[in-house]
């Protein structure tokens, strides 16, 4: 590799596209240039494989080839360094990706959202490789920084960079979810997994005026980064800022029924109620539609089933498997047939939260907010609190 490429490809390269595209800001500058991002970066890494994408197949072997090695981790993408929980070693994918080395730009996004004060607390829920903790650490001090790793093995690891690049953060294994109430309060908590619910400890261990930053995901699928300030009365409230596509928090993943379950034994459609329907199943699949559509609906969830030809299946099921619909999309097709079956039409449901999305002109992410109230009362809003998200099904 010439100096000019490694330039263009190596740290000064990356901080470059980082600052270009806004992800980085200026501030930020110096704790990148003092934390490379390589000395948290294991030897085996598989670039840009996320839980929403099938990425390449082949892992990335620092010792077969260095250059790719190097490449990928100059690279503004995610870089996944653990599957099915450490139960595989590749070279191919596993199962579920379970840990990483986030995309840096989603990295300095968070961590610009954060509004860090040069004596901010700080507590981070899921150490990860630890490049974070490093990052916040060189920021402002390793002693304003408490991380937490359910992963005793990634936790090990993590542990081992932080101290060999000279920070050493209150670095513990434990459950992410219940904060680490032994340091609490904090001024500032980052979530580098992802939500279905915002954990009461974890505001509770959050000052008033404290800022919260997590990746928060619906049932149904899509997903955004939150920015909660906690208030006075101990509710926390605040806008998304982001699209986002993180790992499940270990504490609140989801683990699905099989849809032959839902059928009862039968070959399908069993008892599904014939339809049909003219939105195609393409316009409800990116994933601001879907995250437009898991803020209105509950206890539902969708499964693509492909087939070549680009045509497939799109499932929808209930978590209390009661209820089921399957749409089969066909490419060109204009009308697209629809069987249901259960108390609940799934289908109806998801189409008319879909409606109101397009009735309001396609809102973005940005526009979304959420309230946790202290009892856990949790609710969705469109521009201010004032302006609930209504509730389909």
């Amino acid at each position: 590799m010439t100096e000019r490429a490694t330039t263009e490809a190596g740290p000064q390269g990356l901080a470059s596209r980082l600052m270009d595209s806004g992800a980085m800001t200026s501030d930020w500058l110096p704790a990148y240039q003092a934390v490379p991002r390589e000395s948290f970066v294991p030897d085996v890494i598989w670039p840009g494989v996320g839980p929403a994408d099938g990425g390449p197949v082949a892992s990335i072997d620092r010792q077969a080839d260095p250059q790719a090695w190097f490449r990928a981790v100059y690279s503004d993408t995610s870089l996944t360094t653990q599957w099915d929980d450490g139960n595989h070693a590749g070279p191919g994918r596993g199962k579920v990706p379970t840990c990483s080395n986030s995309q840096p730009s989603m990295v300095f996004s968070m961590l610009a959202a954060l509004g860090l004060q040069p004596d901010s607390k700080v507590l981070e829920v899921g150490t990860g490789t630890g490049w974070c903790a490093a990052l916040l650490s060189e920021r402002i001090g390793s002693e304003n920084v408490v991380t937490v790793e359910f992963d005793p093995e990634s936790a090990a690891t993590a542990h081992a960079r932080l101290d060999a690049t000279g920070y050493n953060p209150a670095a513990v294994v434990g459950d992410g979810s219940q904060g680490w109430p032994s340091c609490a309060p904090y001024d500032r908590v980052l979530v580098t997994a992802s939500l279905r619910e915002i954990p009461a400890e974890i505001i509770r261990q959050t000052q008033p005026g404290g800022i919260i930053v997590s990746p928060y995901a619906t049932e149904y699928g899509g997903e955004a980064v939150v920015q909660l300030t906690v208030q006075e009365d101990g509710s926390a409230t605040g806008p998304f800022v982001s699209s986002s596509a993180f790992m499940r928090l270990r504490q609140q993943r989801a683990y699905r029924t099989h849809v032959k379950e839902y059928l009862g034994g039968k070959p399908w459609p069993a008892d599904g109620r014939l339809t049909v329907t003219s939105l195609c199943p393409e316009d409800v699949a990116a994933w601001l539609p879907m995250f437009a559509i898991g803020l209105q609906t509950h206890g539902m969830f969708p499964y693509p089933e492909r087939y070549d030809g680009g045509s497939y299946t799109l499932w929808l099921r209930d978590t209390k498997v009661t209820s089921w619909a399957s749409i089969d999309f066909v490419p060109g097709a204009e009308e697209f047939e629809v069987y249901q079956s259960g108390p609940r039409e799934l289908w109806g449901e998801l189409r008319a939260a879909y409606a109101w999305w397009n009735g309001q002109g396609r809102p973005g992410f940005e526009r979304f907010g959420l309230t946790v109230r202290p009892d856990g009362t949790t609710w969705s809003w469109l521009d201010s609190p004032e302006h609930p998200v209504p509730a389909v099904g």
